[in-house]
């Protein structure tokens, strides 16, 4: 039938209660589901993420409006496989379904999008959702996909079987989703009572989703040739991993050949503005203040926005495309030999964007003691905080040669190698917690393959959107107040009306009171003070050294990196990358840690363990590299 059509209910009897609008409609459905893609497409710019009251978990709000005007919340929902509480995410969908998460009242209706690509599995959800007796559009997501391999559904057959509204739509085209407007204007009343007794054995569960399959004519579609080649290739013990490796090498050098440029015009621009802004402004604190404290401070990190957006935007390709999921599968094998679930792949790969919602992502692992392993092995996978502090530094000390002409270079390789670094850190300490303190038995890996897809430019732009408003919330709230601070910390205490000499300003006292603990590692008070302030935010460090070296008589006229060549041996330099390799300097994670764990015991042994590996491993490349 054509997307663009709704399969109704069947009628209701008249002893339904009156009918009412919806005012809150929860989104569910499985992993790879498509319905992050639908929801981002319903609600575009008008939606914003929270935490459900009283839980670490985190979803989506937004809004979309009926054809009589009125807005609807939509509160997308965690991605579940079944309603039975075994993990946290299982847990939160049906507290908010019954109406029992504190702080939500139960939703007026449901949009239950399921794979039709996957639906026989998918309808053992779908049994359970209907089965809670609220209003219900069932929407069969990926139906172009279900179209080309050729596929079929009875979406009118379907709708009789469930006793609720069906819809075949594709969320990455926007076909048929006028049938989401059709039903949260027509007031659908509650779905007809489905044979529930059967939910209650899986086994029985699982023939009667057959049966309903039968009965609506339901054929899986036949993958493409194509796809089984590639799966064939992308999965195979010997290319897959080849392959892995080359499209990671293609991300580093994407991130220096192309942000490179784009963070130099950048910084060009900023440089012509803060002169510009300057100049309209007499001399005195209040120039100094915006100038020398917030616009060098600020500036220094926001020149890094184009490498950190193009690492998403590859990010977000091989996702969308699907590759990543093979990567999964491949990086399992990696991860059972040092105990961890394959689930864990996922929080820990999340991890090289951030590590706050990767450990929030460890929630689907059922095991406790598989869940707090890789919650304490995260902050270890380089996330986009790193990636300024190792851009600049790799920039100021290593020349750019090529290696494999011009899809490689030095640079890349050593922005790569400190990933690896990370990662191996990661490994090695997962192996030692699941040997000792966090043993435990080890659990199948069952993932979803999604299909291959081309990326949309409007899921792309949405998620660079989404990490921009991020990038620059972060720098326009942490990153401003700690270089407004730097700057008060620079400026006072003043000498007859006038600010001090940097290394007579009080910001000078704090480093040189734990300049001893660091001068081992080739540190001097200034990068003792960015230190300290990287705790708020590991980028700081960025805006404390632009602060710093900014306002220095001596290095006044030389640019960051230059200031840096001149401050910092080339052993310095190399103990500074390892220290922030492995190093928690993140506050915002370790309050994370806390809130899933329940307690300061396991942020408390993390942050010190972290910190000991960071100075011993700092420690021993720094004289390594000197004698080098």
């Amino acid at each position: 039938m054509p997307l663009s059509t709704i399969a109704p209910a069947p009628p209701i009897s008249e002893n339904q209660p009156p009918k009412k609008g919806f005012q809150t409609i929860a989104v569910v459905g499985p992993p790879n589901s498509g319905k992050t893609t639908l929801f981002n497409r319903l609600t575009g710019l008008r939606q914003k993420v929270a935490n459900f009251p009283g839980v670490t978990v985190e979803h989506h709000l937004g809004f979309i409006r009926d054809t009589a005007g009125r807005e609807i919340e939509l509160i997308d929902l965690p991605g579940i496989y079944s309603l039975s509480p075994r993990s946290e995410d299982e847990v939160v969908a049906l507290n908010v379904l019954n109406g029992q998460m504190p702080g939500l009242s139960k939703p007026d209706g449901v949009l239950l999008i399921l794979d039709s690509t996957h639906l026989e599995r998918h309808l053992m959800l779908a049994a359970r959702v209907i089965g809670l007796g609220i209003p219900t559009l069932v929407l069969l997501n990926m139906a172009d996909e279900l179209k080309k391999q050729n596929g079929h559904i009875d979406v009118l057959a379907l709708a009789k079987q469930l006793g609720t509204p069906v819809a075949l739509v594709s969320a990455t085209t926007g076909e048929g989703i006028e049938a989401i407007s059709a039903f949260v204007s027509s007031h659908t009343e509650a779905p007809s009572p489905l044979a529930l007794p059967v939910l209650q054995d899986a086994k029985k569960c699982r023939e009667w989703a057959y049966q309903v399959g039968h009965a609506a004519s339901y054929r899986k579609p036949v993958s493409p040739v194509w796809t089984q080649r590639l799966d064939g290739l992308f999965l195979n013990r010997l290319w897959g991993p080849i392959i892995f490796a080359v499209v990671v090498m293609g991300v580093f050098q994407t991130i220096f050949s192309l942000g490179q440029p784009l963070s130099n015009a950048l910084q060009a621009l900023l440089d012509v503005t803060g002169k510009q802004v300057g100049g309209l402004l007499p001399a005195g604190l209040l120039r100094s203040l915006i100038i020398d404290g917030i616009w060098k401070g600020t500036g220094s990190v926001l020149v890094f926005l184009p490498q950190i957006l193009l690492l998403f935007l590859v990010i977000g390709v091989l996702e969308d495309s699907g590759y990543l999921a093979r990567a999964a599968v491949i990086a399992d094998k990696t991860m059972s030999r040092v105990g961890l679930n394959g689930k864990a792949f996922i929080p820990l790969l999340s991890a090289y964007a951030c590590a706050v919602p990767a450990i929030m992502a460890t929630r689907t692992i059922e095991n406790k003691r598989d869940r707090i392993a890789t919650i304490l092995i995260a902050p270890f996978m380089t996330c986009s905080a790193r990636l300024p502090v190792y851009t600049m530094i790799i920039a100021a000390f290593l020349p750019n040669r090529p290696l494999l002409g011009a899809f490689f270079g030095t640079r890349a390789l050593a922005m790569l190698g400190l990933y690896v670094l990370g990662f191996l850190m990661a490994v090695f300490t997962a192996r030692i917690l699941k040997s000792s303190v966090l043993k435990s038995k080890d659990s199948p890996f069952i993932m979803e393959m999604p299909p291959y897809r081309w990326p949309t430019l409007r899921s792309l732009g949405l998620r660079l959107l989404d990490r921009s408003k991020a990038f620059l919330y972060r720098a326009g709230t942490v990153i401003l107040g700690v270089t407004i601070l730097l700057w008060l910390l620079t400026t006072f205490p003043m000498h007859n009306g006038q600010p001090p000499a940097i290394q007579d300003s009080a910001v000078a006292t704090m480093g040189h009171a734990i300049e001893p603990v660091i001068r081992p590692l080739g540190f001097d008070w200034k990068v003792g003070v960015g230190l300290l302030t990287s705790f708020a935010a590991r980028e700081v460090i960025i805006a404390t050294m632009g602060t710093l070296y900014g306002v220095d008589p001596e290095s006044h006229a030389l640019d960051l990196q230059a200031a840096l060549r001149h401050e910092l041996t080339p052993a310095a330099a190399v103990a500074l990358l390892v220290f922030f390799a492995f190093a928690m300097q993140c506050m915002s994670t370790l309050a994370v840690v806390r809130r899933e764990t329940y307690g300061w015991k396991w942020p408390a042994v993390q942050f010190a363990y972290m910190t000991v590996v960071a100075y011993v491993s700092a420690f021993a490349a720094y004289h390594i590299a000197a004698l080098l």
